[in-house]
């Protein structure tokens, strides 16, 4: 399936597992962005009063991509605006659970404000220690990453669903931005009541734009309080007070925005079916010989349901030896993060493997 890589230059000069880090920019997505400033260029004003406009077509076009209805999608410049718009419209005092170690934009946020903040420990035990968190503590949210941005441990949208239904008042606040874009995601069937990602990962849609899926029970638990010019611009925003306007209170950029939906189509047009079958693929191939030569957690390795993010053991001097052989990681944790899109092939990961020598 070569075909994948093409509108990707970058893939011809390196090995890039590093989709972790930052995905690619698709070609398409660039020449969107070459016509869009030329026209910005050339009709300033003239371009920008078509602003509303094209922001409804890319808020249809996503919840037509992750199931959830247009007017409970908002659009962000990036996750942790969105997390942080989140925390600022949930009253307080309130006790909100959270994962050891889990990204920092997260954790540090909710610590950063006045929540009584409770601890599942990140381990072979993951679920059963969530579980035993919430009946012990009772907490009103909990807010996580689907993938684990360090070591690429998932949480599977199925316990999620039985988490929802053992408790239904349990506000759950996923971080999609290393899941977003790897398979096809139901947001509606999730069981997760508000799903916030930045877009310049796995979406390759480019940086400066994020996107928060709401679910319909949530909206009268938050009182987001951010208003502005920009919270009435648009099909689904008409009227003063309106929720996901809350949410968009600036003047926002068409250019970063246009690029998501130009993004979400190309996802759509090799499908996302095709996508998670390559991507499990990869996975496959890489936690095999991963787990053979000894370098990875036990306990991750036996996690039935996994990601195509992996922390290998490693250091600086190995990591450096990689980029000296074109192999683009990412230095995490305590060793070195390989990650594999759609667009990476097994040749790719035959370099890697020569380059450790396993």
């Amino acid at each position: 399936m070569d075909y994948l890589r093409k509108g990707f230059p970058v893939l011809e000069q390196y090995t890039y597992l590093n989709t972790a880090a930052s995905g690619l920019l698709p070609e398409k997505v660039w020449e969107y962005r070459q016509d869009h400033d030329m026209d910005f260029f050339l009709k300033a004003s003239l371009l920008k009063d078509k602003m509303g406009e094209v922001l409804t077509t890319v808020r249809e076009s996503v919840g037509n991509f992750f199931n959830c209805a247009p007017n409970r999608v908002a659009l962000i410049p990036n996750f942790s605006y969105g997390f942080n718009s989140i925390l600022e419209s949930i009253d307080k005092p309130c006790k909100v659970l959270l994962l050891e170690n889990d990204y920092p934009s997260i954790n540090w946020a909710v610590k950063s404000r006045n929540f009584e903040v409770v601890f599942a420990k990140l381990d072979e035990n993951l679920e059963t220690n969530i579980l035993a968190r919430i009946e012990e503590e009772k907490p009103a949210f909990f807010a996580f990453s689907i993938v684990q941005y360090i070591n690429g441990v998932k949480i599977s949208i199925g316990f999620l669903n039985k988490l929802k239904e053992k408790f239904p008042e349990l506000i759950l606040i996923a971080d999609g931005t290393q899941y977003f874009g790897t398979e096809d995601f139901d947001f509606d069937g999730s069981g997760i009541d508000i799903a916030i990602s930045s877009c310049y990962k796995w979406m390759n849609a480019g940086y400066g734009c994020g996107v928060m899926l709401f679910s319909e029970n949530v909206q009268g638990k938050l009182h987001p309080k951010h208003l502005g010019f920009g919270s009435l611009q648009g099909k689904y925003k008409a009227h003063e007070g309106n929720f996901i306007g809350k949410f968009e209170p600036g003047h926002y950029d068409t250019l970063n925005f246009g690029s998501l939906k130009v993004a979400i189509d190309l996802l759509q047009k090799v499908g996302m079916d095709t996508i998670g079958g390559k991507i499990n693929s990869l996975k496959e191939m890489a936690r095999h010989r991963f787990v053979k030569a000894g370098l990875l957690e036990d306990w991750i390795a036996e996690r039935e349901d996994y990601s195509s993010l992996f922390n290998i053991k490693g250091d600086e001097d190995l990591f450096n030896h990689l980029k000296s052989e074109g192999i683009i990681t990412s230095l995490r944790g305590e060793g070195i993060r390989v990650s594999m899109h759609y667009y990476n092939t097994e040749k790719d990961l035959n370099q890697l493997f020569k380059a450790l020598k396993i």
